[in-house]
């Protein structure tokens, strides 16, 4: 794929930021720390994921987190889905937790991360597994629907939907005039904050007043204090306090904001820098095109007050035209965290769906 190979070079050159791992603590209840793993992928970064086997004719589910998050993102969803004896993989993304911090942002295309997590497949012994996603998991998800369709048995996407191969082929510049001739805002003017050199250290001095915007009950301040061009460094560099959500108890939010700061924000913040200058654009284009359709059920989870992805028809009609299965959507009154608002309601739509798919037919390990 494009820049494989430049990648492995630049590799030995961060092997220093990307293989030295932090001390950390797993994640509690309920996680069982005894089952969780690291690896080794293919190009020699460390993933640290939970692994949990399935019980006879259950398919397993692989959850991928975004930003700015770690697999603890996914506790409702562990707790419901190992009790019924689904098997789960739960990886640390590139940049996070456990997994290495490379801070080479070429290091982060999608080319390279999906083939990190068919690594991580390949030593479960998973053949097929079932994708759930949220966020910059989605993207993920996307392209491995791209690139290795054979590895997946359906893609349930929260909150943000399907990336279709040209997602990123449009200039970033132009996709804010756009959205602010359409919406009256740039809702992705934060990329260009989260992208800019030093980002990192201005988000770690002023975290308290980053994590309040970021999850805030009042969902209407990410269309004037989080999207727009500039808004969201000037909110926290003026350190601005607002009511948290009532959804993330105070422990729970203490653990999320700890997990981050132990591992810094310069490695996460690479999710952002690809796409916001070329590097992601250009790594799709080795998408093989037959493959930019979705040839298995879709499972879409529209959060309805999530201004930043207010684009969620476009996700929406991304899935539709580019899958010949079926696509199932839902609707929650929630802002961009779904599967934490709404953990009930979540977990029974996606087991139902789940479910509905005849999935425990089939074999889906290798040996």
């Amino acid at each position: 794929m494009l820049f494989q190979v430049l990648s492995s070079l630049l590799l030995t050159l961060t092997a220093g930021a990307s293989s030295a791992l932090l001390p950390r603590v797993d994640t509690p209840a309920p996680f069982n720390s005894s089952l969780f793993k690291d690896l080794n992928v293919s190009r020699g970064l460390n993933y640290h994921y939970y692994a949990v086997p399935a019980d006879t004719g259950k398919p397993t589910l692989l959850f991928l987190h975004g930003f700015p998050s770690t697999s603890y993102d996914w506790r409702h969803q562990v707790a419901f889905f190992q009790d019924k004896g689904y098997g789960l993989l739960v990886p640390d993304m590139l940049g996070y937790g456990g997994t290495s911090k490379p801070l080479d942002p070429q290091l982060y295309v999608s080319s390279l991360v999906t083939r990190d997590i068919i690594d991580i497949l390949d030593a479960e012994s998973i053949e097929q597994a079932v994708i759930v996603a949220h966020d910059w998991g989605s993207q993920t998800a996307s392209r491995l629907a791209n690139y290795f369709p054979e590895r997946f048995l359906s893609y349930a996407f929260l909150a943000v939907g399907y990336f279709t191969p040209t997602s990123f082929a449009t200039p970033y510049e132009e996709n804010l005039n756009l959205s602010k001739a359409v919406l009256g805002y740039e809702n992705f003017g934060y990329w260009d904050f989260f992208s800019s050199e030093g980002a990192d250290q201005t988000i770690l001095d002023h975290f308290d007043s980053f994590w309040d915007l970021f999850y805030t009950n009042d969902t209407t301040k990410t269309i004037t204090d989080f999207s727009p061009l500039g808004a969201y460094e000037a909110f926290i560099t003026n350190d601005t306090r607002i009511p948290p959500v009532d959804y993330v108890t105070p422990e729970e939010r203490a653990i999320q904001m700890e997990a981050i700061r132990q591992g810094g924000l310069a490695a996460p913040l690479n999710w952002y820098k690809i796409v916001r200058g070329t590097l992601e654009g250009q790594d799709d284009k080795g998408i093989p095109q037959e493959n930019a359709l979705i040839h298995s059920p879709v499972f879409f989870g529209v959060a309805l007050r999530d201004y930043v992805s207010v684009s969620a028809p476009t996700f929406l009609a991304g899935a539709l035209v580019s899958s010949n299965s079926t696509v199932t959507v839902r609707e929650y009154n929630s802002g961009h965290w779904v599967q934490m608002a709404f953990p009930d309601e979540v977990n029974g739509d996606l087991l139902q769906w789940i479910e509905g798919l005849g999935l425990d037919q089939g074999v889906h390990k290798f040996y």
